[in-house]
């Protein structure tokens, strides 16, 4: 346990956010889908729901502000337009930890792309199909150089 630290970020979670450098991407993804075969680096968060995982990783994960899109989530049925409720919840979310950062839906296989290329992917039991999210790092900047 760690001071300010949400109890859902494990030592091995905790050890892959810290050795991201800026711009690379982290995967978190539901229970169905195939982590196992697409991770190069697989962080297990059995008996874990995604939103909880999602909130607890943005309380200490900088979201890149040096690119336009920076969030991205999967979409229902490969169509971008549409939207389940997960969704609706991983832009809340979003909002509140990465204020002004949009949420773009991709189609399934440029989701499944991005995701093979990610630096890790979180497993999570997320029961809710399409619950799936990436996340680009960002930067931490120095206190005299904070972007405006």
């Amino acid at each position: 346990m760690l001071i300010g630290i949400p109890a859902l970020l494990g030592p091995d979670l905790l050890a892959t956010l810290r050795a991201m450098g800026h711009g690379d991407e982290i995967a978190l993804v539901d229970g169905n889908y195939p982590a196992e075969e697409q991770a190069k680096r697989l962080i297990r968060a059995d008996g874990h729901p995604l939103i909880p995982m999602l909130d607890a990783i943005l309380s200490v994960l900088p979201v890149d502000d040096a690119v336009p899109e920076a969030l991205f989530r999967a979409s229902v049925k490969g169509d971008p337009s549409l939207a389940d409720p997960v969704h609706h919840e991983i832009e809340a979310i979003c909002a509140k930890r990465a204020p002004g950062r949009k949420v773009v839906a991709l189609a399934g296989a440029d989701f499944y792309a991005r995701v093979k290329s990610a630096h890790a992917i979180v497993a999570t039991s997320e029961p809710r199909l399409f619950a799936n999210i990436i996340i680009r790092k960002g930067v931490i900047y120095p206190p005299e150089t904070r972007k405006p």
